[in-house]
């Protein structure tokens, strides 16, 4: 089917080389090989990685680890305290906490359409999701074990040796094999039923204000064109709505701070300088499910986000040129950065938004805990 995308969108819809649907062919005594469910109009250009293909008995396995509370120090967590499937896979707080209630120092963010992104937390220390799925375990703040004692305990476990045989062919239970089973089934975690697909898919009309609010949403502003925006496009991309996936691109200074109380972000895994305030920009996804926002929390909602993007922008050397630029109104002569969007057109956008969320995906059985 042929989707009808108005011009301003500037998006092309193409078919996916990983596809819905039908599990492949596969060898009789190895795992079973299958294919994401993700709709054509997400981006067909980014391949699953040769060493850790999607798999059931992958999937299966990496879902009991998502919820194994024995991967935490006390047993008392797992990766599913601070990624709850029914707030989309947040937890509603301003910083999480771990064993002996070590308090964290950033947000914990949504998981879905992880597939699409290749650097990942706030400052994207990790390269992949492989590599962000077991660095939890160990952190301190986290679920404080050592990823050798997380392997004994598995060991140990009856059930586990005979699961990592029929994900990987072998009862060598490790920790790159632990990082490759969660990430299969956290690349699983795709959200593509909000009532913004059913549009894409022409099956719903939005509302006008909803409408109004996805042209501002994926509109840059322009005043001497007279063309109006809310710039969020800018870095929330495409159907994805999410960071740019090539490299560092999708990190951004997005003008929380003045440059005296800037927090490091990305500057921490390359050291420069110039990345310094800059962070992930993340997907907006079910984002009406995910408060509170930003990297530390500090608005609790839409309406809050808004008002910083609108009214209270604080400049800095990092700030990104997209913001510095954007804005509904020509330069009056003084330093603000402001995005001058009507009272009408915040509440526009704000329905736009909660038109990303999926029930479908807060409610799927394949996504909840195993243990239960």
């Amino acid at each position: 089917m042929r989707i009808q995308i108005p011009a301003w969108l500037g998006l092309v819809c193409v078919c996916g080389l990983i596809s819905c649907g039908n599990e492949m062919e596969s060898p009789v005594s190895g795992p079973t090989q299958i294919s994401l469910n993700s709709p054509d109009y997400f981006p067909n250009n980014v391949a699953m990685p040769a060493d850790n293909p999607l798999t059931e008995q992958g999937v299966q396995l990496g879902r009991m680890l998502f919820y194994e509370k024995k991967l935490s120090a006390d047993g008392s967590i797992s990766c599913a305290s601070c990624h709850q499937q029914q707030k989309a896979f947040s937890d509603g707080k301003q910083f999480s906490f771990g064993v002996n209630e070590a308090k964290g120092d950033m947000n914990a963010m949504s998981l879905s359409n992880l597939h699409w992104q290749n650097r990942f937390f706030w400052n994207g220390r990790a390269k992949t999701l492989e590599e962000q799925a077991v660095q939890p375990i160990e952190d301190e703040r986290e679920m404080n074990l050592p990823i050798e004692e997380a392997v004994k305990r598995l060991e140990a476990d009856t059930k586990y040796p005979a699961l990592f045989k029929n994900a990987f062919g072998t009862e060598d239970i490790n920790a790159e094999l632990i990082g490759k089973a969660l990430a299969q089934f956290e690349r699983t975690l795709i959200s593509a039923n909000s009532k913004f697909d059913a549009w894409i898919r022409n099956e719903v009309e939005l509302s006008p204000e909803e409408k109004l609010g996805m042209e501002l949403f994926f509109t840059h502003p322009d005043p001497k064109l007279q063309l109006r925006g809310g710039n969020c496009s800018d870095c929330h991309l495409g159907f994805l709505t999410a960071g740019d996936p090539n490299g560092f691109t999708g990190f951004h200074n997005n003008g929380l701070d003045a440059e005296e109380h800037l927090a490091s972000g990305l500057q921490s895994v390359t050291g420069n300088p110039f990345d310094k305030g800059k962070f992930k920009a993340p997907g907006l996804r079910n984002i009406a499910l995910t408060a509170p926002y930003m990297h530390d929390g500090r608005f609790q909602t839409l309406e809050e986000v808004l008002d910083h993007y609108n009214d209270h922008i604080q400049n800095s050397p990092t700030l990104d040129v997209l913001i510095l630029e954007a804005s509904n109104e020509l330069p009056d002569g003084s330093d603000a950065v402001k995005l001058h969007l009507s009272k009408d057109e915040r509440k526009a956008i704000i329905s736009f938004l909660h038109t990303l969320t999926d029930q479908e995906f807060i409610t799927n059985p394949k996504f909840s805990d195993p243990f239960n």
